[in-house]
């Protein structure tokens, strides 16, 4: 991560308080199964993994470093894997083409 990408917030050398760091913000809920708590972050409610998937507390920065990152990962993946890249319009787009023929 170059220096001028840091996220903004406590130096290094700030001290470090548990809750601070593992709180995140309030969750919004945007549909019956997803909430979002920083911008642009959206998760499935965990209330409905539970059951399943073990949860685990991890600090807020690494959400968002994660959050951050997650073009540079898409874009390895396409060069390394993908002979195409198709968007979700023109999936939509080939559907609803079926859809009227």
């Amino acid at each position: 991560m170059r220096t001028d990408d840091q996220p903004t917030g406590p130096a290094a050398t700030a001290p470090y308080r548990f809750a601070e760091q593992h709180t995140p913000p309030e969750p919004v809920r945007v549909s019956e199964v997803a909430q979002t708590t920083f911008e642009h972050v959206y998760e499935v409610d965990p209330r409905l993994m539970e059951v399943h998937v073990l949860q685990q507390v991890f600090p807020n920065w690494d959400t968002l470093r994660i959050m951050r990152s997650r073009g540079d990962h898409l874009a390895w993946m396409h060069a390394h894997f993908a002979e195409k890249v198709v968007t979700g319009s023109e999936i939509l787009a080939e559907i609803e083409r079926e859809q009227t023929s």
